[in-house]
């Protein structure tokens, strides 16, 4: 960097020390682009954060232009961790320039915020497609969307059945010969892989994450945890977790 730039830098790091800024935890942003890779839209929702929120910085002294710079960065990173993913390349670009132009047409901050929530839904719903259409049929593919649609209650086989306008030992039957999974074990391992992402990026308690999960009991939870994961939660959270960055490592 050459002097002006070490001098602004420097002006900047001043300022928002004086004004005790801090960043977006890095971990729960990780969390969020991974939700939206992964096509889980529940999380996605959990982990989101409104546009230009506090801990985001400032990319331009125009309110207006300074919302839809953040837009820019998250969808060009959105598009990254969709590729990541499977999603291919050209539509991933593709779907970014479009947000991108649609944002850049807005004429006031809801309007922008409004392509951003369009975004990140369109981009994560767009990645359940992806993470289903290959390998299953249409019946399966919406069962799955159910079971990401409702992970926050008990789900009944009798009732995706019923939303799928199926029999119950049908949709069994066929779940069970495409996904190689009954359709309980596939509940069960997806709450299980939502409540790590709970685990490692939230300060919730096991006996919270075990309730926003509908499991009949925190210790159920922890057994079904640990059986899936390979430890418990506490242990889990201890071996992965990100450690706290410093107070200077944030800025």
């Amino acid at each position: 960097m050459n002097n002006d730039t070490e001098r602004s830098l420097a002006k900047m790091l001043f300022a928002q020390r004086e004004e005790g800024f801090e960043r977006a935890s890095f971990d729960r942003e990780v969390a969020f682009y991974e939700s939206i890779g992964a096509g889980d839209l529940e999380m996605m929702r959990f982990f989101a954060a409104p546009l230009c929120c506090e801990g985001c910085g400032t990319l331009s002294r125009d309110p207006l232009r300074n919302l839809k710079y953040h837009l820019v960065v998250t969808a060009a990173m959105v598009a990254r961790y969709c590729i990541r993913y499977g999603m291919s390349p050209d539509t991933a670009y593709q779907l970014s320039d479009l947000y991108i132009m649609q944002a850049d047409e807005c004429r006031d901050e809801a309007g922008v915020r409004a392509v951003h929530k369009e975004m990140l839904e369109g981009y994560t719903k767009k990645m359940q497609q992806v993470r289903c259409s290959r390998i299953w049929s249409k019946p399966v593919v919406k069962t799955i969307g159910y079971i990401d649609e409702h992970l926050h209650g008990r789900i009944l086989l009798a009732d995706a059945a019923d939303a799928m306008g199926l029999s119950e030992a049908y949709l069994s039957r066929l779940f069970k010969s495409e996904t190689g999974t009954t359709f309980s074990e596939y509940v069960t391992r997806r709450k299980i892989d939502s409540a790590a992402k709970l685990v490692l990026y939230s300060e919730y308690t096991d006996a919270e994450i075990s309730s926003l999960f509908a499991f009949s009991s925190q210790s159920y939870f922890i057994k079904l945890f640990k059986k899936q994961m390979g430890m418990t939660p506490k242990e889990y959270r201890r071996t992965y977790r990100f450690p706290a960055l410093s107070q200077e490592e944030t800025i």
